[in-house]
């Protein structure tokens, strides 16, 4: 596996690669890896010549900058992990190379509502600090394929939406969803997690599911307050339980109306906050 911290490094073997008509895929991590991002590796692995990888916890996503200093760093653990799954090259740059002194240019952006609803409700900007870093690590790798994962759907979508007014033509790929045994889904904030909210931690996917069967059968907005009524009950602190259009993120009244539903979720559980998705119903014959 190569290793580079400095952005010159990087790309001086990058072109090389390309020199030789090696097609590069990327995906980009905050560490504290898992399966989850071990998906993505192997997504990338299998799409493109040379696969890339960064580990760069990202401090303008951040609103609240006690999460950033509690967000698990396990740089030596995360090595091991992704040699283990052939990554062909791994990008862990300083603060100070992704964010120089004299600055970075950033377009500005138009998401309409797309960073204002779901997560842009309860993290205002945190989606201009996403924008701003995936496209600044775009600038760095400039990757044939760019790979993400469906756990974060609005994120996804977000991205989606800049690489259209980039008129760029990185291809954008979806990793689904990993999840534990027992239907959590994979995140590096499930290590922070008490025995005891570990425990009721899977609900969320089980909500997800019952929601899944039932929304062809009963009125989106009872099963939304159902289920926000059930995570109360078992201490949870919901911020949300949504079912939205799958391309503007907008809530949906009537499935039969939407080519593309998604139920969406936030809840606290105790200090840590878990997001999940399932997609309820996608026609494939449709794109954005």
């Amino acid at each position: 596996m190569h290793f580079f911290k400095k952005i010159s490094d990087l790309q001086a073997y990058l072109n090389y690669q390309r020199s030789q008509n090696l097609s590069i895929g990327f995906a980009p991590t905050m560490g504290a890896l898992h399966q989850g991002h071990m998906s993505l590796i192997e997504h990338t692995n299998k799409h493109s010549n040379i696969s890339v990888s960064s580990i760069f916890i990202n401090p303008t996503q951040f609103n609240d900058p006690t999460d950033l200093e509690k967000y698990p760093r396990t740089l030596e653990e995360d090595i091991n992990l992704l040699y283990d799954h052939q990554l062909n090259t791994l990008f862990t740059p300083p603060v100070e190379e992704i964010y120089p002194a004299q600055g970075i240019h950033t377009p500005d952006f138009n998401f309409g509502r797309l960073d204002q609803v779901l997560e842009g409700v309860f993290r205002q900007d945190h989606f201009k600090g996403v924008a701003q870093v995936v496209h600044r690590l775009l600038e760095i790798v400039r990757p044939d394929d760019l790979f993400m994962g469906q756990k974060d759907y609005q994120q996804w979508t977000i991205i989606y939406h800049m690489l259209q007014q980039m008129e760029s033509e990185v291809r954008l790929h979806m990793v689904p969803t990993v999840r534990e045994a027992d239907g959590l889904a994979m995140s590096s904030r499930n290590r922070r997690l008490t025995a005891e909210w570990r425990a009721k931690a899977p609900y969320i996917f089980r909500l997800l599911s019952e929601a899944q069967e039932n929304y062809t059968l009963r009125p989106i907005a009872e099963i939304c307050d159902q289920a926000i009524s059930t995570l109360k009950e078992m201490g949870f602190r919901t911020e949300y339980f949504n079912m939205v259009d799958g391309y503007n993120l907008e809530n949906v009244t009537s499935p039969e109306d939407h080519k593309k539903v998604v139920a969406c979720v936030a809840a606290w559980a105790g200090e840590i906050r878990l997001i999940d998705n399932v997609i309820l119903k996608e026609d494939h014959t449709f794109s954005f």
